[in-house]
């Protein structure tokens, strides 16, 4: 398989990506490469976990079922498209939904529904059902409300923004049910094929969140198919907190009501005093990193804001040091506030708000647990070495919960994951459909 770069660079010559738009993509994987080897463990696969692989690889209903992930390439693509060109913008999932709904239904669920939260539930029922485990894609996008999601297809390339995150994990999905269906296989636990809600962004993983609300549906492993290749499992949490921090004052002309306290002072402090300490306290230890990402307010220059805000994102592997760089943050911003009140020659005192806008916990599966070893014996089974990584998924809640869960690759090679350039090739793509299936089948126990 060709590397996302040189593909990439063979589309740059073709004429068909712009050379800028190359050397991004270029970077970011790269990065995105450094990051993921600084992250993977090395885990052994156990012998009993390949002999169970292999075995159930050998049932002649799979292999048909194998086969069928192949002759069902066009729909799986056709289904891509469809999906992609329905806008699911953040908290705005419905359309897609309830085309989603419609689709699974097709495919043979056993029931198909839609909760309260607005994932898309489709229950596959085992023979026993002593198990239930579930298999997920996000319904949402990043993009707003607005964003042209047309699918150009440009040589054997699909360009949309969604077209790879995680629009192609739904068709994943959909693709396992189908074959299950057409080749009459059997497993002994209840399967969940779900669309969920709110991955991205501030939706802050609301569907998964609401799956494992308290008297929610029982759930005892969880697979996720999202993110790059085939090679992608997932299996560390990278837990996450985001604050919106908010400087009120009672603004005023920047002459007549000079000396009144200034919001906007108040938050270049806070960021300083915060970057800073934060700079220190991520150079050692567990990886921990921090971003402010958006800042806001003020009406016009000659304006003292009354209003003045940011939002600030961090993360780390360590619940421990998520919250002590959390601590950093709101003890820069009061030291902030206290100071630019000394400073005030008139007028009110700043007031400010700390609001926590997002959490994603952090967590781990074991790597010797059933589900990591049969996600690793899963990928090995096509010659592709595994990488376990960390990543901020679906996962990060039933890890969170003490339930086994990992996340894989939607597979094929993709790239400007975010951006309104998001591209995605069908490089090998029913590779990673048929190595989920296998998982799926060995996590849900194949009827004997």
């Amino acid at each position: 398989m060709s590397s996302p770069i040189t593909r990439a660079s063979k589309l740059m010559l073709m004429g068909l990506l712009p050379f800028s738009f190359f050397m991004q993509s270029s970077h970011t994987l790269l990065a995105q490469t450094a990051e993921k080897k600084a992250s993977t463990q090395s885990i052994s696969v156990d012998k009993r976990f390949e002999k169970e692989l292999q075995a159930i690889a050998k049932k002649s209903a799979v292999k048909k079922a194998l086969k069928t992930v192949e002759e069902l390439e066009p729909q799986t693509i056709k289904d891509h498209v469809l999906l992609t060109e329905i806008p699911a913008p953040p908290f705005k999932e419905q359309a897609r939904g309830k085309q989603y709904a419609a689709m699974l239904k097709a495919a043979g669920a056993d029931s198909v529904w839609t909760d309260e939260v607005g994932n898309v539930i489709a229950k596959r029922r085992g023979r026993t059902g002593a198990k239930t485990v579930v298999l997920d894609a996000h319904l949402d996008t990043v993009f707003p409300e607005g964003t042209v999601v047309t699918v150009k297809q440009r040589g054997d390339t699909l360009f949309a923004p969604g077209i790879m995150d995680d629009t192609r994990g739904l068709a994943v999905v959909l693709t396992i049910l189908r074959a299950l269906e057409k080749n009459n296989i059997e497993t002994e636990s209840d399967v969940l094929f779900i669309g969920t809600v709110g991955e991205e962004g501030l939706g802050d993983l609301r569907g998964v969140k609401y799956l494992f609300r308290e008297n929610g549906p029982k759930i005892d492993s969880y697979i996720a198919v999202d993110g790059g290749g085939l090679e992608r499992i997932t299996y560390i949490g990278l837990g996450s907190l985001r604050y919106r921090v908010t400087f009120k004052g009672p603004g005023g002309h920047s002459w007549g009501a000079f000396g009144t306290a200034n919001p906007h002072h108040a938050l270049g402090r806070a960021i300083h005093y915060f970057n800073t300490e934060a700079d220190a306290f991520t150079k050692e230890g567990i990886r921990t990193s921090y971003n402010v990402g958006i800042v806001g307010g003020g009406t016009s220059v000659n304006s003292i804001p009354f209003e003045s805000w940011m939002e600030v994102d961090m993360r780390s592997e360590s619940p421990n040091r998520l919250e002590g760089i959390a601590q950093i943050l709101k003890a820069s911003v009061q030291k902030a506030l206290q100071e630019e009140n000394q400073l005030k020659r008139r007028g009110p005192s700043l007031d400010v708000a700390v609001d926590l806008i997002g959490e994603r916990p952090s967590g781990a599966t074991d790597p010797t647990s059933p589900l990591v070893q049969r996600s690793l014996a899963a990928t090995s089974y096509f010659n592709v070495k595994p990488s376990l990584i960390t990543g901020s998924t679906n996962s990060n809640i039933p890890i969170s919960k003490g339930v086994p869960a990992v996340t894989v690759g939607v597979g094929g090679v993709g790239g400007g994951a975010h951006s309104l350039d998001e591209w995605w090739i069908n490089d090998k793509g029913h590779l990673s459909i048929q190595r989920t299936l296998l998982l799926l089948l060995s996590e849900a126990d194949i009827a004997r």
